[in-house]
């Protein structure tokens, strides 16, 4: 190459360069990305709805019946049979359990037999009255013997009573040699064995009345004065729904081991899904002072200045307005001061928001 091409092939390229640069600064791609802004970011919203303040504190309990009975023979006797076992459904008037009845039938027959010799020596005092009546009437005998033989006779009236009374208890205790459930109800416990020999009274099946339930839980000092409140009792096998409770019980004294006190709420509407033995939760909630209104803690934004929440305003401006909170619960927020009736809130995405940005509402994110 020599000196005097040199000159010329700087030019051309100087122009090819030229070139180049006019032709990147006019593609219409580059003008466009200039001119379009970020396209309008998907958020979710929720309505400003103010109301009254309810605190609602949770409390885990057990379903237990209403009414749990210990049923014993009301007579002494060995047992010959057990008829049911722990979890029987049983019937009212349904026999459980039976005793040895030997014992019992040879005092009944012996009863019986003494009030069949009262009944005789009754009739012949009676006999033996009339006799002395007409005697003395006519003068064959003394007042004495009249009124000795009155005496007599009264006395074997008297006897045949005794004697009658003793064969209906006689009778009764042989009837109780057979143990009856009192109610409907599940055999929850069961102490006696067939040949055990049990004591009048003794425990010997426990029975659990399945026509009312409640929920019993430990009430902590500091909840006392809640556990007046609303309530209503959800189970951990399905927590979605929940039934209406009415304390029934509040004990007067604090266990001395745990220092709570045991509360019952009774379940009016228990249907076949309560469960004796169940884990429930019991939810009571109490009125307040001053109206609020419930947000996700999600919406809550705070970069140091206070917490504050974004809302939608008309054409997707976001807007930030700082809030007042009332309460803090395990997922929401409550509002006190600071939004209105109707504002719409972002309860998702809120550290991603910026001023100028556009917001398009959607009704749920799609992944």
């Amino acid at each position: 190459m020599t000196y005097a091409v040199l000159p010329r092939l700087l030019a051309t390229i100087a122009i090819a360069g030229g070139v180049g640069l006019t032709t990147a600064c006019s593609d219409p791609r580059a003008e466009t990305a200039g001119k379009a802004g970020p396209p309008p970011r998907p958020v979710l919203v929720q309505t400003v709805k103010f109301g009254d303040r309810v605190s609602e504190r949770t409390l885990v309990g057990t379903i237990r019946p209403r009414v749990e009975t210990d049923l014993g023979f009301r007579v002494t006797g060995k047992v010959a049979s057990r008829l049911v076992g722990v979890g029987d459904q049983v019937k009212a008037g349904q026999p459980l359990a039976a005793l040895d009845e030997v014992d019992l039938g040879l005092q009944t027959e012996q009863a019986e037999a003494e009030m069949r010799a009262a009944a005789a020596t009754l009739r012949q005092g009676e006999a033996d009255l009339v006799r002395a009546r007409t005697l003395t009437e006519k003068g064959y005998a003394a007042s004495a013997s009249l009124d000795k033989q009155e005496a007599a006779t009264e006395e074997a009236r008297g006897r045949l009573l005794r004697a009658e009374r003793a064969v209906t208890l006689a009778r009764n205790a042989r009837s109780y040699a057979v143990l009856t459930a009192d109610a409907d109800g599940v055999v929850t416990g069961t102490s006696i064995e067939p040949g055990q020999v049990v004591t009048a009274g003794q425990a010997a099946i426990r029975v659990a009345r399945t026509g009312e339930k409640e929920a019993v839980v430990s009430v902590p000092e500091s909840l006392i004065a809640l556990a007046q409140g609303r309530a209503a009792v959800s189970l951990w096998s399905n927590p979605g729904k929940r039934y209406a409770a009415k304390l029934r019980e509040f004990a007067p004294v604090a266990d001395v081991a745990t220092r709570t006190y045991l509360a019952r709420f009774s379940i009016p509407e228990a249907d076949a899904a309560v469960q004796l033995g169940m884990t429930a939760t019991v939810t009571i909630a109490v009125a307040e002072t001053g109206r609020v209104a419930r947000l996700p803690l999600s919406a809550l934004f705070n970069q140091g200045s206070g917490p504050s929440v974004w809302t939608v305003a008309d054409g997707g401006h976001p807007q930030l307005k700082p809030v007042e909170v009332a309460a803090y619960e395990a997922a929401d927020v409550l509002i006190g001061r600071g939004v209105a009736d109707g504002d719409r809130v972002v309860t998702l995405g809120v550290s991603k928001i910026d001023p100028g940005q556009v917001l398009r509402i959607v009704d749920a994110l799609r992944f």
